[in-house]
């Protein structure tokens, strides 16, 4: 398998079409299915493939079948009527479920980014025979409000006592205007996107422009609707548990995150890990809300030496 970036050449696997209540899920493996499974869980809006090609390399190479997946509402999955059929975190759980049961994998490392980190964390809460490892990257605690932050943010009013701080207000602005309309063709989609990317990547780390054009491309791409992600924040809104939950947790968990983070500020990176028994904290200086290319050793080999002890059987 050869990765070029330069001329759109991806890492591809053994993809196959996931059937789970009424849905098509896009999913590809990679690596020896003999090999204990690593699932990568995406990010609320996010396509599987958005997990870097690079990561996905170094955890095969480290010993790991690795499985990666579009959510409902994203990528090659079905779009939802989400008004006549609307769904939640906990549905969207049930969806990476039925992914490892159709890879035959009875457990698994759960890898999950931001709201994928919720879903991982939900899981591991849930169903624990089926968790492995757990590494929660860039999220925020099981049952976080931030739908209430985030409005209370926006109207100006102070966070609630105890209340984990909301995204940074340069962040909130370029939300606002980060999806065209739906007509809008490519280059209009990438005009609009662009500028959220950079306020997400963090001011510490250098914006490599072109590496997040070529993504949002491909998201576009491969997208049977990219509007219909939007649902994610919809679902997200009608929670998802408590962090209270999290206390339950037997699987061992590293929390990972980035020290610039403007959507889920390390506050909530700590909350996480001292919700959960024994859970280690890693922060990446300098990373924001985004998996540069730049930070794919990093980030793997953290996710490695996590995994690793936990044996090379399923």
């Amino acid at each position: 398998m050869q990765e070029n970036e330069a001329k759109n050449e991806y890492l591809t696997g053994r993809e196959r079409i996931v059937r789970t209540d009424g849905l098509e899920l896009w999913a590809e493996d990679f690596g020896s299915p003999g090999h204990p499974t690593a699932l990568l869980v995406m990010g609320a809006q996010a396509q599987g493939v958005q997990w870097n090609d690079g990561i996905v390399r170094r955890l095969v190479d480290g010993g790991h079948r690795v499985i990666r997946y579009d959510h409902r509402d994203t990528g090659r999955s079905s779009r939802v009527d989400f008004a006549a059929h609307p769904y939640t975190v906990a549905d969207m759980a049930s969806d990476a479920l039925a992914v490892l049961d159709a890879f035959g994998a009875e457990r698994a490392h759960l890898v999950g980014a931001s709201l994928g980190g919720v879903i991982a964390q939900r899981l591991a809460v849930t169903h624990p025979h089926r968790v492995l490892t757990l590494t929660s990257l860039s999220s925020q605690p099981l049952g976080t409000d931030m739908a209430g932050a985030v409005r209370r943010a926006l109207a100006g009013a102070p966070p609630l006592p105890g209340e984990l701080p909301p995204p940074r207000p340069e962040l909130l602005a370029a939300l606002a205007s980060a999806f065209p309309e739906p007509e809008a063709g490519v280059e209009e989609y990438l005009a609009a996107r662009l500028p959220l990317w950079r306020v997400l990547h963090g001011p510490v780390l250098p914006f490599q422009e072109e590496e997040y054009r070529a993504m949002e491309r491909r998201v576009y791409e491969r997208a049977r609707d990219v509007r219909a992600a939007l649902n994610h924040t919809l679902a997200g809104a009608a929670g998802h548990g408590d962090a209270a939950d999290l206390s339950s947790v037997t699987a061992p968990t590293l929390v990972l995150h980035g020290s610039e983070d403007p959507m889920f500020p390390p506050a909530h990176a700590a909350a996480t890990a001292a919700a959960v028994p024994g859970a280690r904290l890693v922060l990446i200086e300098g990373m924001g809300h985004t998996l540069p290319a730049a930070l794919d050793d990093r980030l793997a080999a953290e996710i490695l030496r996590h995994t690793g002890h936990a044996g090379r059987t399923v």
